[in-house]
């Protein structure tokens, strides 16, 4: 049974794969902050699909929640899906620098995701397809922006563009490939009611990439249409 563990499985696009991987006869690892509280993540468990489904509990924020996860989560892991992610403050324009809730954004969006592949990068290795995810957003590229703001929400995700383009450098002879993910414009809770997909469509864009993994993927940013984005 192919494995996969995936952060941030509680709600929207975490949820979305969590679904889709169990219906697909997937063993899948669901960690997420509340693991009594996701209740439809646990509800998923009782739904009679074919995988199997296994909860834990993993805090981003926390320095040694990787570490922690890795003692629970044994085994060849087929997809290391780093999806748990934050907005950061609601006030993010020029002028409105708040050291602390900056510093938590760069703590989730980025630091808690290489924490995750330092923590699994051989287990990953050990797996049939060896893939390494990690769900940044278009707003990380830099030559895309043209309408400015958001400054630490689109800090962080360029940092994870560079954190995911090193891994696909240092773990290349390992055979991990790590596929840098941009969802689209989804309709969850944090993009809005306007989005222009909604989680099924943007979960099998992203299963679709995952599926077709390949070295010559490795390290390339992605938009959940198989385009190229640049950086």
């Amino acid at each position: 049974m192919p494995t996969a563990l995936i952060t941030g499985a509680n709600r929207g696009i975490g949820l979305g794969h969590t679904r889709s991987l169990l219906e697909r006869g997937w063993s899948v690892h669901a960690a997420v902050r509340d693991p009594k509280g996701a209740k439809d993540l646990l509800a998923l468990g009782k739904a009679g699909y074919d995988g199997e489904l296994v909860v834990h509990s993993y805090d981003a924020r926390e320095a040694d929640a990787a570490k922690k996860l890795a003692r629970d989560v044994t085994g060849p892991l087929d997809i290391l899906f780093a999806n748990a992610g934050v907005m950061g403050p609601k006030a993010q324009g020029f002028g409105d620098l708040d050291f602390d809730a900056y510093l938590d954004a760069q703590r989730v969006n980025v630091m808690a995701p290489l924490a995750l592949a330092e923590a699994f990068a051989d287990q990953v290795a050990a797996s049939a397809l060896k893939v390494m995810a990690l769900q940044s957003s278009r707003m990380g590229s830099i030559a895309d922006n043209d309408s400015g703001g958001r400054y630490a929400y689109r800090a962080s995700k360029a940092a994870l563009n560079a954190v995911g383009k090193s891994l696909s450098v240092d773990l290349k002879d390992k055979g991990v490939i790590v596929l840098i993910l941009h969802p689209g414009w989804v309709r969850t809770d944090m993009g809005g009611d306007q989005g222009l997909l909604t989680v099924e469509e943007c979960v099998e864009g992203q299963l679709d990439l995952i599926a077709r993994a390949n070295p010559a993927m490795s390290g390339r940013f992605y938009h959940v249409n198989g385009q190229d984005l640049p950086w």
